[in-house]
């Protein structure tokens, strides 16, 4: 099932000991599209402070009750490693993250997830870091932007569409499989350049972000985007609608 970045970013997060705070922001991987880390805001518990979550923690979306629930605890999270999250997530940030946690690499395996195409098994696989850990450091000079595939869903959304023959419309949304959780689709509202239908191209089509210009490029005419699938908020596309859709798109998710 497909589910909605922005409704997710209304959720309150739940630690085994108690409420954690909301969810502030969420980081994706754009060479993968796959969501890599909640951003959380903590509140008052942790006077304020940002902190990063990944899927491998979370137990169970609650979607009725807009709460996520994690395998953490409280203390867990408080002496996780600080994160500065108005500046790039660097690899050996995110190396520090899963080493606090116990969790192997993602980045070091064949699929998505590393080792596995899902981040609930990496949580069971435990810590296999050493080896990825020492070769990291040994052939690896920290840079100021470590990271630049990770780029925040609240930072895109409002990117203008660049087609190959003309601007049209803007990112609204990024559609998520909550069991890989990797982007699926995107949804563009394009009523800034012509009245109508939001709609929904997949991730395959996008050339590039241009992170300077603030557009996201598609390898699609005008006249493709504006006939692509409409976006239907309140009824997410089946499995079979969505074979539909990867098809018009020339093939599913990567």
């Amino acid at each position: 099932m497909l589910h909605s970045v922005n409704q997710m970013t209304e959720f309150s997060i739940a630690a085994t000991d108690g409420d954690l705070g909301t969810i502030d922001s969420v980081y994706f991987d754009d060479a993968n599209w796959t969501i890599r880390y909640l951003v959380i805001d903590t509140g008052r518990w942790l006077s304020g402070r940002q902190v990063l979550i990944s899927p491998i923690s979370v137990r169970k979306i609650d979607w009725r009750n807009k709460t996520l629930h994690l395998a953490l605890t409280r203390q867990q999270i408080e002496n996780s490693p600080d994160v500065d999250t108005d500046k790039p997530v660097s690899r050996q940030h995110e190396a520090d993250l899963n080493d606090h946690y116990g969790y192997p690499y993602y980045w070091t395996g064949p699929f998505v997830w590393g080792a596995t195409a899902f981040p609930e098994a990496m949580a069971a696989q435990g810590m296999q870091n050493a080896d990825a850990r020492r070769d990291m450091e040994r052939h690896h000079e920290p840079q100021p932007d470590e990271n630049p595939h990770l780029r925040s869903c609240k930072e895109v959304t409002g990117y203008r569409i660049r087609a190959t023959d003309d601007a049209i419309g803007h990112v609204e949304d990024f559609l998520f499989n909550e069991e890989n959780w990797s982007i699926e689709l995107i949804v563009i509202d394009p009523r800034n350049w012509w009245p109508g239908k939001h709609v929904m191209v997949s991730p395959q089509r996008i050339d590039r972000i241009d992170w300077a210009e603030q557009q996201v490029v598609v390898n699609l005419t005008r006249d493709e985007v504006e006939h692509s699938p409409e976006y239907d908020a309140v009824d997410d596309p089946a499995l079979d609608k969505r074979q539909g859709l990867y098809r018009h798109f020339s093939g599913p998710p990567s």
